[in-house]
């Protein structure tokens, strides 16, 4: 079973039960985000959470063997940047990715951050003036080597 086929299964079985991300995270133990990418065929996971995933959406062994294979990352592509939704992430990248930039050095020095070790929140928080979409992304400070 390929990737695109584990992840078509899980979305029409996902549908089918009518579950969300969150509801599906909380039985395996896990991340809202880490399970919703896991099974978009972005990460793998362990043969544990696979069975216990595959067990809960009535899903096959295939599925769950696929689930704990290493992926291609970011197959997608430029075809995802497309969504209006996306394209805005895209967009605030642009617009703040220096600053990001800057900020990031100016604190912790040259490196990166990690993307690796890392994790992402997305919470909704209530406004009057319309509700908020909040993304919380912490990632390991790498410093760029010196040698």
């Amino acid at each position: 079973m390929t990737k695109h086929e584990m992840r078509e299964a899980i979305l029409e079985a996902k549908a089918n039960k009518a579950m969300t991300w969150e509801g599906i995270a909380e039985r395996l133990g896990c991340s809202p985000v880490f399970v919703c990418s896991t099974c978009l065929g972005e990460h793998s996971m362990t043969q544990d959470q696979a069975n216990e995933l595959a067990e809960l959406l009535g899903l096959s062994k295939a599925v769950a063997a696929t689930l704990t294979e290493a992926p291609t990352k970011a197959l997608q592509g430029e075809d995802l940047m497309n969504d209006p939704l996306i394209y805005r992430f895209k967009e605030i990248n642009l617009v703040y990715g220096e600053t990001l930039k800057y900020l990031i050095q100016e604190k912790f020095g040259d490196g990166i951050m990690s993307a690796i070790d890392f994790t992402m929140d997305i919470e909704r928080i209530e406004d009057p003036d319309g509700d908020r979409v909040q993304v919380t992304m912490s990632g390991k400070f790498l410093p760029y080597k010196r040698w």
